[in-house]
């Protein structure tokens, strides 16, 4: 049986209660960041646990399903695009300061994680990966943004911008970030369907810039039939897990 676990805890970074999932015993540790303002059971409601059931219960991976507070921070269209970003920066510090120690109490202290998500959840799997290496290790972004004028138009400030992987990796010069995404797994996967326009069009931003960068990146196009839905993000995520499965 697939081993699962709920826990919850008061955030202080969000002051707010914050749940998650933990799915199987073993392997590499991947936090996954839901779609735009999806919960934590998200994951398994569209049937993405059962999708990669195989690998949890082999031991390859173990999946941690986070909470999102898109409806407070980026998706929250009431508010003024600098109080969303500041309130991004609260589950920054929240994924971060709660989110990894909890994980790295299990499993180690100097254990690193793989990010993933779709849709909104790829846009936080790419931003939290690029932000901080020493936390993730690598990344299997699926239908994403790597910027938010979809969000905020063309607002920016220091926010914003440190938010967003199309404004800052291009002037990024630090060795010791660019040595650390050279070593790690980088996944972006797009469909050219409906619905995945914007998406392509980050995808292919980040390819070129990456490439620049001499940041090995695989950018996985997938055909015109491939929408941005579910029913191709649970083929697309275990294909992905077992090409890096066989890496090994």
């Amino acid at each position: 049986r697939m081993n699962t676990e709920y826990h919850h805890w008061y955030s202080q970074n969000l002051n707010q209660e914050m749940e998650l999932k933990v799915y199987g015993h073993a392997g590499r540790p991947v936090l996954v960041f839901p779609a735009q303002a999806g919960r934590f059971f998200e994951f398994e409601d569209f049937g993405m646990t059962e999708a990669v059931r195989w690998f949890i219960e082999q031991g390859h991976f173990q999946f941690y399903t986070v909470d999102s507070i898109d409806g407070q921070s980026w998706a929250n269209w009431d508010a003024h695009p600098a109080d969303r970003a500041r309130r991004h920066q609260d589950y920054d510090s929240y994924i971060c300061n709660e989110v990894v120690p909890f994980v790295r109490t299990r499993l180690g202290s100097e254990v690193c994680m793989l990010t993933t998500g779709v849709s909104m959840g790829a846009y936080h799997s790419g931003n939290f990966f690029f932000k901080h290496p020493d936390l993730f290790d690598g990344m299997i972004a699926l239908s994403g943004l790597s910027q938010l004028e979809m969000f905020i138009g063309d607002f920016v400030n220091d926010d914003v911008y440190f938010n967003s992987p199309l404004l800052y990796l291009p002037g990024l010069t630090d060795e010791w970030h660019l040595s650390r995404y050279r070593d790690s797994d980088i996944i972006i996967c797009v469909g050219q369907g409906a619905w995945e326009d914007e998406m392509l069009a980050d995808a292919r931003a980040m390819e070129g810039l990456l490439a620049a960068k001499g940041i090995p990146a695989w950018v996985d196009y997938w055909g015109q039939d491939v929408n941005h839905d579910w029913p191709w993000w649970r083929i697309q995520l275990p294909y992905f897990l077992g090409k890096l499965s066989e890496k090994k």
